[in-house]
């Protein structure tokens, strides 16, 4: 049941094994970054993969390069939702082995690295744009221009196009800054390799800086690493996940935890805490892996309770999903992070306060509660309110995509 031991544990290197690992991942155009692309594959047949295509609309806007948890692929639908005289597309790098998510151009992994045809062909689409939004501060094109995103960026801003960064979390987040006054952090665990994160997140934040383009985050937490940020509140379907039978409950409490990264979402921590209530009755755990994405719903929909994480202090896509499909999300959310999230919302967050200290009682207190009822059904309002797409392009058109004679947002809207 251990979510451990899958990935190099780096922490457990010699310090100049990782000095040379990273050495290679800062220097993609050297002879060893060269050859590190290529172990990407071969791209795909000449011309197979196409370039983003847009209506002919008089705004044009491409979010690229990751779409995790197809999150640029539900932005683009909620901008063409709130402004019909918009084309929006997403573009996104296939990643063997990951969790498939739709997005409007999928590009193999090996064409994004290897194929300097298709880089152009993508870069004049892109180019085409009104506005190219760049997801987790990665370049768009691949290898064109030295990889560097920065390089790719004024490329685009050179023909005119208005250019703005959407920050995703670990791309951003400071482990340093973490680490303070949060017991729970990831950071602090012996799998996860802090120094990378660190200087990553040192070097992404300072590109933001420099750069000056509008920046946006898809989670409220990262507003304390970026505060001059915007959020941009992650999108879920609620009809989508609105599968729930809610015919009753059974005699034990349903929970569900789908570890994705056990180390980050706490699954070590707990894990002996729910083996111990099912064993007395008290619980039943489905702890959820490699369930494609599609079954998610009736997976969520199963349960009673959704433990979503104990160690980043936030919310996610996760937790949103779940609220949407009628179970009770439980989870470690700082009174920080509640506050920003009361603060701009005008709602408190409906996600129940548990630490790994504190789960056990909270647990035992949801399997004694009579009825549910009234939870689920805020966390499904908070759902529809705070994160069916209408905040999240209302933040990306005041804030960027709808012109400002200044050139930025308000500050009084942050």
């Amino acid at each position: 049941m251990t979510a451990r031991g899958a990935t190099l544990n780096r922490n457990r290197l010699p310090r100049w094994v990782n000095a040379g690992i990273d050495a290679i991942a800062d220097a993609p155009m050297s002879p060893l970054g060269r050859l590190a692309a290529r172990r990407m594959g071969k791209p795909a047949p000449r011309g197979s993969v196409p370039e983003t295509r847009f209506e002919p609309r008089g705004r044009r806007v491409l979010i690229t390069p990751v779409n995790y948890s197809g999150q640029a692929t539900a932005w683009a639908r909620a901008l063409e939702a709130s402004a019909p005289d918009l084309s929006a597309r997403s573009a996104a790098v296939d990643v063997p082995g990951g969790f498939s998510f739709p997005a409007n151009t999928v590009i193999p992994v090996g064409t994004y690295h290897n194929d300097p045809e298709w880089q152009r062909r993508q870069f004049e689409a892109a180019a085409g744009a009104t506005h190219v939004l760049i997801e987790a501060e990665e370049p768009p094109f691949g290898r064109m221009l030295g990889r560097s995103v920065e390089t790719q960026a004024r490329a685009l801003r050179d023909r005119g196009v208005a250019v703005a960064f959407m920050a995703h979390g670990t791309d951003v987040r400071l482990p340093s800054r973490h680490l303070r006054g949060n017991p729970w952090s990831h950071y602090g665990d012996s799998e996860i390799y802090a120094p990378r994160y660190e200087a990553l997140a040192a070097r992404n934040i300072a590109l933001l800086e420099r750069f000056g383009a509008p920046v946006f985050v898809s989670t409220p937490d990262l507003l304390l690493d970026l505060p001059d940020a915007t959020w941009c509140p992650v999108v879920v379907d609620p009809e989508r996940w609105d599968v729930r039978d809610d015919s009753g409950r059974g005699a034990r409490l349903r929970v569900a935890h789908a570890p994705s990264v056990g180390a980050v979402k706490g699954t070590e921590l707990i894990l002996p805490l729910l083996e111990r209530l099912e064993a007395e009755g008290v619980i039943a755990v489905n702890l959820v892996r490699g369930v494609p994405s599609a079954r998610m719903p009736e997976v969520f929909a199963a349960a009673d309770v959704v433990i979503d994480q104990l160690r980043i202090g936030s919310y996610g896509v996760a937790a949103c999903e779940a609220m949407a499909a009628g179970a009770v999300v439980v989870g470690h959310v700082s009174e920080t992070v509640r506050g920003l999230v009361a603060e701009r919302t005008g709602r408190e967050l409906p996600i129940v306060e548990a630490t790994p200290d504190s789960l056990e009682g909270v647990l035992r207190e949801l399997a004694a509660a009579q009825d549910l009822g009234p939870q689920v059904a805020e966390g499904r309002d908070f759902v529809r309110e705070v994160h069916d797409g209408r905040r999240s392009a209302r933040a990306l058109l005041d804030h960027w995509i709808d012109d400002r004679p200044d050139g930025g947002p308000r500050a009084s809207d942050r």
